[in-house]
């Protein structure tokens, strides 16, 4: 029997944000993405692939992080990194009023919204997960619902919605109950990657989390 096509779509900043809110989740950061959501495919399942959404932060020290993160990823055909931008905004603060400039991302909820409705529509798949707390992929979900595309809501660790719990084929999968997941699937430390030839090694400031005790933070 031919087995059902799953494209994951990956909100990659609700994601991220989800492993930083608990410091202790913060040495998952170095994750092998394809072999994370493969542990959720059922066996009359197939993964195409994995949508993950960012965008490129402007601090260096974080963009060079993040970009080790994607090309550790990109070397497997099955991930598939789509970006928007980041935009400077002037923001006044509330206590002294003084003008801060800082950063908003832009474009990932657009992208990933016309993704899942495009695939859907073009029957690219027969499940759709969407990785995301966000409500505002509920107008697209109903879109590919009714397209017939089943779509499953999956919570980044430590999000919720009680929107999209309540639009989700089926329950909701809660990311943080699955740690032992996360853990089994940490890429290693030093990656090969096949096309170019480079090794790259993990950043050391994402090592150091790994190598922490567990210590109630």
């Amino acid at each position: 029997m031919e087995k059902q096509k799953v494209i994951v779509y990956v909100d990659g900043f609700n994601f991220y944000y989800g492993l930083k809110k608990d410091h202790r989740w913060r040495r998952y950061y170095w994750l092998d993405v394809i072999k994370f959501f493969e542990k959720f495919i059922k066996p009359d399942q197939e993964l195409e692939c994995v949508k993950y959404f960012s965008a490129r932060p402007n601090n260096t020290d974080k963009a060079l992080r993040q970009n080790a993160f994607f090309q550790a990823n990109k070397d497997n055909p099955k991930f598939r990194l789509i970006l928007g931008k980041y935009l400077r905004k002037t923001i006044t603060c509330f206590n002294c009023g003084y003008l801060i400039q800082t950063y908003e991302e832009k474009e990932s909820d657009v992208r990933i919204a016309t993704q899942i409705v495009n695939d859907a529509n073009n029957h690219l798949c027969d499940i759709a997960v969407v990785v995301s707390a966000d409500s505002d992929m509920i107008p697209a979900i109903e879109l590919a619902l009714q397209a017939g595309t089943k779509v499953f809501v999956f919570f980044p660790p430590f999000h919720h919605s009680n929107s999209l719990s309540n639009i989700s084929t089926s329950r909701v999968i809660n990311l943080e109950r699955y740690e032992s997941r996360f853990r089994q699937c940490l890429l290693p430390d030093i990656v090969h990657l096949k096309e170019s030839g480079f090794d790259l090694a993990i950043p050391e400031k994402w090592k150091s989390y790994q190598n922490e005790r567990d210590n109630g933070m």
